[in-house]
């Protein structure tokens, strides 16, 4: 990374002028100036430097406006490279993507079992060697490091304090990694990563009220509030797994009974099947994946069980729309790869049980994102820290 630039960039005004070039260009100088509010020999300097780090750069003529044709700035995508990590249950990916967000690098590194923090920190840390070494991407040209963990996570400090899929807690993710690379890192729930993600690259029209709800092993949301990540007062804000949903329901890991989680996972799917139809050995023990599959081929107890999955969820994400009134809602997780069965169903259950037409009616759809939503999230971790400057 080139030295002091992460922190040069990080200046409010060349914040503000970075972000309007990224959302608005090509844009001119003039019309910057405009819709900033801040001084045209302010824009011209700050575009000169920009230009000159090769940030940004001078793209076709605009239109006329009775004068010489201004020229239009852009943002330079590839003059920067951020890292991006997703730390799943069972394995560590890691990409190099560029400032829109393209990918260059990819690499994937299996947990190898039992871990400790410290065995866990070391294979991270292989990991994103291994991506490093492996890109034609100039190491002096990566500015960030961004990370996905599941769990409950200390974001100012960058700490897994609950990390539940490993066993694990206390985990000093960010401090271990600043040390190792020397690059800007940052720490962030993996739920709450996917809204940034959808935010960012989801091609979404803009929404400053949205929620991305991750179904896989587990159930997490990140909520978007008037266009910023909500963490709540002890960084637990979006933990929808817990919600109970039923008090007579199962007793879920955390003790209480009949949360979201217990009906809606990969797991329940499968328990609920192994349960409805223990007589076909043939198949036993069902799994998730052979549900879908013979849903598919037209079995009707196992779409059965999937559209009852989506009833289970539409009841989940009708308690958040009557809570946070979001505008849209995006689902992703190994779940939702049943969208066909599962999908309806969510609709369904929120049009019946909706307070208001309103609520009844709220935008609800898949991640266009596919399995790439949560690592795409954690580059965009970077991205903020680089354009918005609020």
């Amino acid at each position: 990374m080139r030295e002091g630039t992460f922190q040069w960039m990080k200046s409010v005004n060349r914040m503000l002028i970075l972000n309007k070039i990224r959302t608005d260009g090509p844009i001119s100088r003039a019309q910057i100036a405009k819709d900033t509010k801040l001084t045209p020999p302010t824009v011209s300097s700050n575009v000169k430097t920009l230009i000159e780090e090769g940030i940004v750069e001078e793209s076709e003529l605009g239109a006329s406006q009775g004068g010489r044709k201004p020229t239009m700035l852009l943002i330079r995508h590839t003059a920067f490279y951020i890292i991006g990590v997703d730390i799943g249950p069972e394995n560590i990916d890691c990409v190099i993507a560029d400032l829109k967000g393209n990918i260059y690098t990819r690499v994937s590194s299996r947990f190898e079992l039992p871990l400790t923090n410290e065995s866990f920190l070391n294979q991270l840390i292989m990991c994103i060697h291994e991506v490093i070494n492996k890109t034609t991407v100039r190491k002096e040209d990566l500015i960030g490091i961004g990370v996905a963990m599941h769990g409950v996570v200390d974001v100012e400090m960058g700490v897994s304090l609950v990390a539940p899929n490993l066993g694990l807690s206390n985990i000093a993710i960010k401090s271990t990694l600043v040390d190792e690379f020397e690059l800007e890192v940052k720490v962030e729930n993996d739920a709450r990563v996917m809204a940034l993600g959808e935010a960012w690259f989801g091609q979404h029209e803009k929404n400053d009220s949205m929620l991305a709800v991750n179904i896989g092993r587990g159930v997490g949301a990140g909520i978007l509030v008037d266009g910023k990540l909500f963490h709540g007062s002890e960084n637990i804000a979006g933990e929808i797994g817990h919600m109970m949903i039923d008090i007579h329901g199962k007793t879920c890991e955390c003790g209480n009974r009949g949360c979201l989680q217990t009906f809606a996972t990969g797991a329940a799917i499968a328990n609920r099947a192994n349960e409805k139809m223990s007589d076909r050995t043939k198949h036993l023990p069902f799994t998730a994946e052979k549900v879908y599959e013979l849903a598919c081929l037209g079995d009707e107890d196992c779409t059965q069980i999937l559209a009852e999955t989506g009833e289970f969820i539409g009841i989940g994400l009708t308690n958040l729309i009557h809570t946070l009134n979001p505008s849209k809602i995006v689902i992703g997780g190994g779940v939702m790869k049943s969208e066909q069965f599962i999908l309806p169903s969510i609709l369904t259950t929120i049009k019946k049980a909706g307070l208001t037409p309103s609520a009844k009616n709220t935008t609800v759809e898949v991640t266009r994102l596919g399995e790439d939503a949560t690592i795409l999230g954690a580059i965009a971790l970077i991205l903020v820290t680089i354009f918005d400057p609020l």
